[in-house]
């Protein structure tokens, strides 16, 4: 039996592209829990429960960069301000449909961001984060 990531923490505005993500990440069967929040607040409030022990930490985030309340750049500034011990045991894949060539530099010179992909969410993209992270679980 193949080890599977703990949770996988969809971050993104777009209830179809979370549907979406959802079900590609359930056919590839690579998570026990998938956790769906729809901005930058939701996901550093679920975190902040996380680290109280009440929920379950992400191994994997997959978030987008625009969203309403707190987009993905200041998820990420707030995301950095936490327990960095934990931030180290989870990886950020920016997955944006933004074509703005700034946003892919601004992502690749973050440290915490692991990956900076297009949208939509395939199983070659999936494979390809699983490859590069999480080889382990491969």
């Amino acid at each position: 039996m193949k080890k599977k990531l703990n949770c996988v923490l969809l971050v993104d505005d777009d209830n179809v592209t979370n549907f979406l993500n959802r079900k590609v990440i359930e056919k590839a069967d690579i998570a026990n829990r998938i956790e769906v929040k729809l901005n930058g607040q939701e996901a550093l409030d679920y975190l902040s429960s996380q680290a109280k022990g009440d929920t379950t930490q992400p191994c994997l985030i997959i978030l987008d960069i625009n969203m309403p309340i707190m987009d993905g750049w200041e998820f990420i500034e707030a995301y950095n301000k936490q327990d960095a011990q934990s931030n180290k045991k989870t990886n950020i894949v920016m997955l944006s449909t933004s074509s703005n060539p700034d946003d892919k530099k601004r992502a690749e010179n973050l440290p915490i961001i692991a990956a900076f992909k297009n949208k939509p969410l395939t199983f070659e993209i999936l494979d390809d984060i699983m490859k590069t992270h999480f080889e382990e679980y491969l």
